[in-house]
Order: C-alpha cells, then structure tokens, then sequence
C-alpha cells in the first residue's frame, strides 16, 4: 500500500471516530436555551412491537423471483446467507456499499451506489438537477425519463443498487439540510416523483432504493452515538400515514427493491430496529417485498435489528467503522447458532435480497462495477479501507453519459419558475445592455469539483451537499451561456456591489444570488448541514447585493439558485426589481437551460415545490429545528397534518409566494370541464387478498461447521467477514441447546394473515381504484407558446367527523407546449385513497362521507383554485371565489 492511501486510510478513520464521539460540531454550538428541556418521549407517542417480521414473496408480481431465490438459499451454507445480509466493511470495495457475497453459487457481491441526483464520486456520469427540482417541473414525463436515465448510467458502472429516490425528508423544516434531495413539501408531489423515478430506474434493471424511512427532517443529531442517541420524532399515527408514509406507499406500489431505514429514532425507537414501522408498517401493511437497509452505520444493534426487520446492514461495521467489528456478519452466524436469531429469519433476509437480484434480472449479463468511488486513478488499493491492501485495476472510465444532458437541461429549463415579472420585462433582447452581478454566475475558480462532495458554496450552486451529489462532468454556468447568446454583457464576479457605478436608462442589472445546505458530515460556512447560521436568508450578501443593484439600476432582475424557501422580503416589492426567476438547483445544465428562457426560446413553466413565507415566523414553532440536548433529542409533530401550505391556509395566511405558484409570458384559459364517477366508494375498503404462499423456511439450527474458517483463508484486516473460529462456532451451537435467548417485549415468531389496510404492495389494492376523473381543456390565450399544469386539490364535505387541511394536492398533469391559441385536453384521476383519511382505531382507511359533497379544485397553484368540481352533482363550475 502505497504511503499516500496510509495516510488517507487513518485520516478518514480520524474524521469518521470524530464525527461518532464528538458531541456537536464547532459551527453547531450548544444553544443553551433549548438543553435539557427535551428529555423524554412524551407519554402519549408509542412504538409498540410488531413482531415476527413477515415472510416475502407472498405478493403474485414477485413469487417467480422468491422461487428462484429459496431454491439458492436453500444452497446456501450458514456463512453465505450471513456474508449476503451485510456490508463487508467502510471503504471495502469500489462502490460506497459492498455487501457480501456467494460466488460459489454465482451470486456476486453486489453493489450499492449514491447518489439519488447522479454517480458519486465517479466519472463520466451526468450531474442530473436534484429532486426539488424535478418537482418544479411538475412534469410526470420528465420525472421518469430522468428515472430511466439515471437508471442507464448505474446499470453502465455495474452498479446493483442505486441509492435513490430522495421522499424523506418532506420538507417539514425550511431549514432542513437534505430537503432539495426531494420532490417538494407535499407527499403527492413527492409520491409521484419517486415512484415514477423508481419505474425508470428498475427499467433498467437496476434496483432503486427509496430513502430515508422515515421522518428524518433536520440533519443535526440525527445519528446515534456513544454519548447520545438520534433524535427522536414523535408523530402520531394518523399525521404518519397521511403524509409521511404517503410516498413510500406509492413507491412500495412501484415495486421498489429496497427500502433504507433513517438514522433517527421514531416515538423512541431507532429506525433500524423498530419493529413497528418496519415489521408492522412496511412488510405487513404496505406489503413491501424487496429488502431494508440501514443508512450508513445507523445500524445500532444485532439481534434486535435483525428481529426488528432490518436485512442488510451498511456499510457492515459496528458503531465505530474501519476496526474490523461489526453487529453482524460473524456476529450474525453466533447469533443464529446460539438459537437468538430464528433461522427462517436469516433465511427470509437473503432470500428477500436475492429475489430482488432476481426480480430486476440481474442474474444475466448484468455488468460488474467498473469504476470506484475513492479515487480518480485507474489503480489503488482494491479494498482502501484497509490497512494494508492489495492493489489493481479500479476504474475503467466507463463513459454512461450518452444523451442524457438532454435530459438534464430539459428539466433544468422546466423548472424555472417566474414569480414576478412587471410589465413583461422578461424575456430579454439579446441586445440588451446587461450588467450581471453575483459570484453564483459564473463556475467555481477554484474548479467544479474542487470541493468534496460539493461541500462548499463557491461559484454556481447546482446541487447542495453531501451523499447526494455527484461529480461534474462540465458545468453550463449562467455567465458562461449569457455571454454566449448577448452582444453587450458586463459580468462583476463579486458578491458585493463595486463603488462608483452608474447606470443608463438602457442597462439591465442581472443578479444572482443562492442559499445552499446539505448533510450533516460537511459543515460550510458554519452550517452543520441545516441552515443554522444562514436560516433562510440568501448566502453571501445576496440581499444587500439585489438592494444595492436596485438603487443604481432601474431594472432589476433576480436569478436564485436555493435548495429550498428563502426569504425576499428585503427587496422584492422594490421599484427596480422587475423580475425574479427561481431556478433551483440545475446540475450540470445551468446555462443555456436559463438563458432559453430569459431571451424567450421557451416560456418558464415552472410552479414552486412549496411555499414561501414573508418571515420565518408564518410557520408553526414546531418545526423549527431541534439542538442538542444531555439525552435523546425529542422533535415533536405537534403541528400533525399542517405543514407547509396546509399550515398557510388553516391559519388564513396569505404567504409571499404559494405552493404550487408559477408565471409564465402567456396565459391560459381553462374549460369544458367534466367530472366522471368511476368506482362507487364505501366507507371502508374491500376485504383484502389474502397473503399467497411465501417459500418453506426450516426452523432447525445449521451445524456449527457451516460457519468455520476455510482452512488456509487469506484475511485482509478490517475485512468483514461472516465465519467463525471453530472454538467459537462449537461454543455457540452448544449454548443453544443449553438456554434460551431473552427476547424483545411482544416478540413472538408466529406469521400473521396481514392487517385490514393491507393486501398488495402499497397496501389494500383497492386504494387506487379510481373514484372520479376530471377532464379539462387548457387553452393558450395569449400571444407566447407555452405550457401550463393543471393543479387538483380536494377538499372534503364539511361536517365530517374528521379534521382535515383546507385542501390537499391529489394529482396533477401538465401540457405540452400549447402555441396561441392551441388547446390540449388533460385528465387528472382521484382515487378512494385521495378521498379517504387514516382511522386510527379502525387502522385503516375510510372515506368519511361515503355520499357527501367533495369539491375537487383546479387551477395553476394553490391560491389560484377558481374552478371546482363537486362529487354529488358530478358538475363543475368556473369563476368561483378560491378556497383560500
């Protein structure tokens, strides 16, 4: 091992052992005023015990896959299934996950990859625009074809498992760091984006993963350590299925492979070992088929995560990586000789892995990893994590690109959302004479992907930071397409407005500013991943900058490029600032995707992924972000179903700019509106399909010999491995028939026929028998080509013995470009489900008024609803007053 990766190997072990043991980061200081006020799980939230965790396989579009993988496992040695179920260590491979493997049965070691925007840490690759994103498109074809795309480019790199879609978290904090790694702050909109992410994805044969489950919504003290546990959200069952749990039950619907459990506790209990979301919820209720994964060493036990549901464990270390421990592997074979872990348990964790392999094909001609996380160079240590490593051959330089920027810029200009614009004053002439200001404009000096995991914010912000983003391959920056398309620009690359300007009438300021954040294990500019520092205010000067240019400049125009909400308030009802365009987060297409629009190739037809407020005071004080505390933080959902534009609107406030808001350079009409009753509805849904057969799983102990060491094994140090020294095997084995191991409270091992609400993946199948279809013609009124969405909120009868948000997005649906005059009919569906609430003591779901009045909204946002549907009369109607 060269001297080089020595050092890098104990540098990362420093950094990680730092991360684990140190109680807050330096820029996250203790706020003395929140410390010891949170101590407790309040009595009334519960994580009651749901066990055994039910067996796979017994859902009909998976039983193919279960027969092939039971026939393997049914092979398999004790070593094997173990050495399948778990990583085989931090930095022990190409990929950021490599789980184990049984070659002697042809089953490769398989390999996990981030990120849910683009390849990490590799090359070649494309830097897709993150989720928040793809959600301001409110583009359904553009959110799968993204899928498919980014499916294409894991399958490429040989890549098994590709680590995304992003739906947790929601959003529910404005200042939470990973929330541009979603779809936006609806659980329709982020629903909706993630399955039709997952359909792309395992197109391709590649198994997605929806993440992080669930109620992971701020990054500080998210993680479990020696000196404190994650946090812990506490929600009630009602706000959890209505939600939160929205999306991952549409994801579970698409057929995702795999699930990854969140670091955080919910209502006291760790994600990856509480059995009443993953045993309860997932398996049984929402009848998820594929595997569970732990976050990256958010595992915090064995034997209780592994009854709990938990089936691969990642990255396969114990709570300190690179030591060579783990809760599994070796562990995991004590276990189930020594008789704690039941083995139809061990043998329902690799069979759902491997009929996973099987259900996306990937037994054939399904490439190996070609490329490696860790380094750059065509050769390295093979396993960096270790201490002393053979080296070779690790990266082809696979090139998976192919005409995927396409793609990426076509969701990057769609997206754009025009929140003002006086007077027309977009689009611009490519004559005008423009100043542009802001450091955003232009690429980073010090090199596109000088920062790790894009862990800073210099130059154009396309992407926040962390484990969800990927290298650059080029970045399209605005300067670089304005300069290209404009005869007189002037470009200041700095954040702060130089003295002695002047202006002309003729000059237009073009400013760009952006807010930026990420995951917790970067801190940037004294932001421990959530906006602490910056709360929702622009980076680096940005409003002073819009001021300053507003005070010289007659017209101003904003481009922002934010992981989320920021606050305008400071300069947007200016005189001088004519326009403001959020551009989000775009990737590597940054450029001509924003230009398209400023110089009028296209119209924006972008609509916000959620709301922005005046001040940060609009929302309710729960969803502030919790600090550190000498305990278990506790983060209570006090605020239940009201978050967002829910909250606006049962507190009749108007906001700055509302979810779902978009301008655009024409306007559209909508008419003909016809409402069609589909399916009858009663209160509850029909009976359930029974489970079908799962395969036979033994109940006897393997003899201790299947977990020996292979005699003249090799051993790399800090290499996970799942054997045993035969004294240890001997020694377990014997204890099994000896005593009997203290199970969790509630734990038994008997299969259950499934709850009422389930019956199918995603739940009872009737859920998404359609109720009512709504069909609209949208018209271009005005004098530019463009395209518009049509936006369906429901809003149930009053009366109801239920309380419920004002209105709540169901569906939506978007037209193509429409030139003058063209019209375009579209269809939007509503579902039992979308016309049902969570009954907490019948545990399922009910429509509350079987033969009441629902109105059904359409519009171009949610404070814009003036045509409603109604269900009774089955009629709609036009020019109404809006709901909110």
């Amino acid at each position: 091992m060269s001297t080089i990766y020595f050092f890098l190997s104990i540098l990362k072990l420093v950094v990680i052992i730092s991360f684990i043991f140190i109680l807050p980061a330096p820029s996250a200081a203790i706020d003395t005023e929140h410390v010891g006020k949170r101590l407790n799980v309040p009595a009334s939230y519960v994580a009651a015990p749901y066990y055994p965790t039910p067996h796979g396989g017994w859902v009909a579009d998976w039983s193919e896959s279960y027969r092939k993988a039971a026939l393997l496992i049914a092979n398999m040695t004790l070593a094997e299934k173990t050495n399948i179920t778990c990583g085989s260590g931090y930095d022990m491979g190409r990929c950021v996950g490599n789980s184990g493997s049984a070659l002697r049965l042809g089953l490769p070691q398989l390999c996990l990859q981030d990120s849910a925007l683009g390849l990490r840490n590799s090359d070649h690759n494309t830097a897709f625009p993150a989720g928040i994103t793809v959600g301001a498109t409110w583009d359904k074809s553009l959110m799968y074809a993204r899928g498919v795309a980014l499916g294409a480019e894991f399958r490429g790199k040989g890549i098994n498992v590709f680590l995304g879609p992003t739906v947790g978290p929601m959003g529910r904090k404005p200042r939470g760091g990973r929330n541009w790694e979603g779809f936006g702050a609806d659980p329709v909109l982020q629903a909706v984006g993630g399955a039709l992410t997952i359909q792309g994805v395992q197109g391709q044969g590649v198994i997605a993963t929806i993440k992080h489950y669930i109620l992971n919504e701020q990054e500080m003290y998210r993680m479990y350590s020696i000196v404190q546990p994650g946090y812990s959200s506490n929600i009630d069952d009602r706000t959890l299925h209505e939600l939160y749990l929205w999306p991952f039950a549409e994801g579970i619907k698409a057929g995702v492979g795999s699930v990854m459990a969140a670091y955080n506790a919910v209502n006291g209990s760790a994600c990856s070992q509480n059995s009443y979301l993953l045993n309860g919820i997932l398996k049984d209720e929402l009848g998820f088929q594929g595997f569970v994964m732990s976050d990256w060493l958010a595992q915090i036990s064995g034997v209780p995560s592994t009854l709990a549901g938990l089936d691969m464990s990642m990255p396969g270390d114990g709570l300190v990586p690179l030591l060579g421990d783990s809760y599994w592997m070796y562990e995991l074979s004590r276990a189930v000789l020594n008789g704690s872990v039941p083995v139809d348990r061990l043998n329902d964790m690799a069979t759902r892995i491997v009929a996973a392999w099987y259900q996306m094909g990937q037994d054939k001609d399904y490439p190996p990893p070609n490329f490696s996380t860790n380094t750059q160079d065509a050769t390295g240590p093979l396993y960096p994590g270790a201490l002393f490593s053979p080296s070779g051959i690790v990266n082809e330089f696979v090139d998976v690109q192919d005409g995927h920027a396409i793609v990426a810029r076509n969701i990057s200009r769609d997206a754009i959302t025009m929140l003002k614009n006086v007077n027309n004053t977009l689009p611009l002439s490519t004559n005008s004479s423009l100043k542009i200001f802001g450091t955003d404009a232009q690429k980073n000096p010090n090199g596109i992907n000088s920062c790790s995991d894009q862990g800073c914010d210099q130059g154009t912000l396309g992407m926040g930071w962390g484990s969800g983003t990927a290298r650059y391959p080029y970045l399209d920056s605005p300067m670089d397409a304005i300069s290209s398309r404009a005869s007189n620009v002037k470009y200041y690359n700095t954040d702060t407005l130089p003295s002695g300007l002047t202006a002309s009438s003729s000059d237009i300021a073009l400013v760009f500013i952006n807010a930026d954040s990420g995951e917790n294990y970067i801190t940037v500019e004294g932001n421990p991943g959530d906006r602490t520092t910056a709360g929702l205010n622009a980076w680096h000067n940005g409003d002073a900058l819009v001021k300053d240019a507003a005070a010289i400049y007659s017209t101003v125009i904003v481009i922002v490029h934010t992981v989320g909400p920021i606050l305008l308030e400071e300069w947007i009802d200016l005189p001088s600032v004519k326009a403001v365009l959020f551009a989000h987060l775009p990737g590597q297409e940054a450029g001509q995707s924003l230009t398209s629009v400023l110089f009028g190739d296209v119209s924006p037809s972008g609509h916000l992924p959620y709301t922005i407020p005046h001040n940060e005071s609009e929302y309710p004080a729960s969803v502030g972000l919790v600090y550190f505390e000498l305990g278990q933080p506790q983060d209570t959902y006090t605020e239940g179903l009201y978050i967002d534009y829910r909250y606006f609107n049962a507190h009749s406030i108007k906001p700055r700019y509302a979810f779902g808001h978009g301008l655009s350079y024409t306007t559209f009409s909508f008419s003909n509106t016809e409402i069609t009753a589909v399916t009858p509805l009663t209160s509850t849904p029909p009976a359930r399909p029974a489970k079908g057969s799962t395969p036979t799983y033994s109940t006897t102990i393997p003899p201790a010999s299947e977990a020996y060491w292979p005699a003249g094994f090799n051993r790399i140090w800090r290499y996970l491995y799942s054997w045993l020294e035969k004294s240890d095997a001997d020694a377990a084995a014997a204890v099994a028939s000896t005593s009997s191991y203290a199970y969790p409270a509630g734990y038994i091992n008997i299969q259950k026929p499934g709850p009422p609400a389930g019956g199918a993946q995603g739940g009872n199948p009737t859920l998404w028998d359609i109720a009512y279809t709504i069909s609209v013609t949208v018209t271009n009124t005005g004098n530019f080509s463009g395209r518009a969405v049509a936006q369906g909120y429901v809003q149930f009868p009053v009366g109801i013995a239920y309380d419920t948000p004002v209105i709540q997005l169901r569906d939506f649906a978007k037209t193509n470009t429409l030139a003058r005059g063209e019209s375009e009919v579209l269809t939007l569906n509503f579902t039992r489900k979308d016309l049902s609430v969570w009954d907490t003591v019948q545990q399922n779901w009910v429509v509350p008024s079987v033969g009441g009045n629902y109105t059904i909204w359409i519009g171009e946002a949610s404070d814009a609803l003036t045509l409603g549907c109604y269900t009774a009369s089955l009629g709609c109607r036009s020019g109404l007053m809006s709901p909110v």
